[in-house]
């Protein structure tokens, strides 16, 4: 009896091998670990851009290359160094910077593809969600669902940057991919301080009783810096007055959520905000599922799958599945957006952590 590693050793299996190449077979005996690995093994790498390199190409880009019909807009997207041929930072999260120059207009159309913006500095553009104009500042996340129309203007003489995120390679993989154009411009190129979805969805713990059908994306085009960092404030309060309110010593964390369901904002993204004090650090974890993070302000360092890289405003870094990874904060606070796949890892309930010291299994970790 041959052993099971594709090795042949007689005639007979000779034959047996060349039958399964001529009718496009493959025996699992012979690719086990490559199909069922041991642990997640991703091709992804972890990888951490520039935002300071990543603004000064975006900024040329700016000067070269207009924005219009067909291209659509003037975003540049990060791509893993361990998936050669596409433009994912992950296999299931698209991440990109984009630009738009004073007075510009990116013109409106809509895509299956879930989207939203965060902007780490800057303010003058308004993303135009279905007809509603939504204020992009500083600290915001900015949802776009999808299938809804959008597009954006630049109500002043200044560019602006920021980054978005998809869930385009999740997408192209399952193939629901659809796309249509729409205005040349915008629908409505007003620019009000608070949006319609705001007036009627941003109230803290109230529904309108006109809304109650519960909705699989966010309602809410906009979710606002203050609110994000006055609760991010008040969790180390709480610590600091010897309550239970952080997910760690001197880490504070919050996560997006849909007012009509209490879930995630969008069905295949997750979206968090985290803040160390200055000098605090993370556990180092291993997760299923992939992430990509931002730096809001302050500087820190990331340990990647046991590579340590210094980090700051604006910089980004991606975490593959299964990827150990921990934060610490310099002398000062350190704050980071994040957004992953969490939705579709815990809907398919292929959700698990490993804590090392805390959950010993490092085979499996806690489900």
């Amino acid at each position: 009896m041959e052993q099971m590693d594709g090795t042949a050793d007689t005639p007979e299996l000779q034959r047996l091998y060349e039958d399964f190449d001529a009718n496009d077979l493959a025996p699992l005996w012979t690719q086990r670990e490559g199909i069922q690995p041991f642990v997640p093994s991703p091709k992804a790498v972890p990888h951490v851009w520039r935002w300071k390199m990543l603004l000064e190409i975006a900024e040329r880009s700016g000067e070269l290359v207009p924005v219009g019909r067909g291209g659509e807009r003037r975003a540049i997207s990060l791509r893993n160094p361990g998936l050669p041929g596409t433009a994912y930072a992950t296999p299931t999260l698209w991440c990109a910077i984009q630009y738009l120059g004073g007075h510009e207009t990116a013109p409106e159309h809509r895509h299956s593809q879930n989207a939203f913006r965060f902007v780490v500095e800057g303010e003058g553009v308004w993303t135009v969600v279905n007809g509603d104009p939504v204020a992009m500042r500083r600290g915001d996340l900015l949802l776009t669902p999808g299938w809804n129309f959008h597009g954006h203007h630049n109500d002043t003489d200044r560019p602006m940057a920021w980054i978005d995120g998809l869930d385009v390679p999740f997408a192209a993989y399952t193939d629901v991919g659809f796309f249509e154009f729409g205005s040349d411009r915008v629908t409505d190129e007003a620019s009000p301080a608070v949006s319609r979805g705001e007036r009627l969805w941003a109230h803290p713990g109230l529904r309108p009783l006109s809304k109650l059908e519960d909705t699989a994306s966010s309602p809410l085009a906009a979710y606002r810096w203050e609110h994000t960092d006055r609760a991010l404030t008040e969790q180390l309060r709480l610590e600091d007055e010897g309550h239970p309110a952080t997910v760690g010593q001197g880490h504070a964390a919050i996560r997006y959520v849909n007012p009509t369901t209490g879930g995630d904002v969008m069905p295949t993204i997750r979206c968090e905000f985290h803040r160390l004090r200055a000098g605090a650090s993370t556990r180092l974890r291993h997760e299923v599922g992939s992430a990509v993070w931002q730096v809001f302000e302050g500087s820190g360092t990331v340990v990647l799958g046991g590579t340590e890289q210094s980090v700051q405003k604006g910089d980004l870094f991606v975490v593959p599945s299964w990827t150990s990874w921990s934060l610490h904060a310099d002398g000062e606070q350190f704050d980071l957006f994040r957004f992953t796949d969490g939705p579709i890892i815990e809907r398919l309930h292929f959700q698990r952590t490993w804590i090392p010291g805390v959950s010993d299994d490092g085979a499996g970790g806690t489900r």
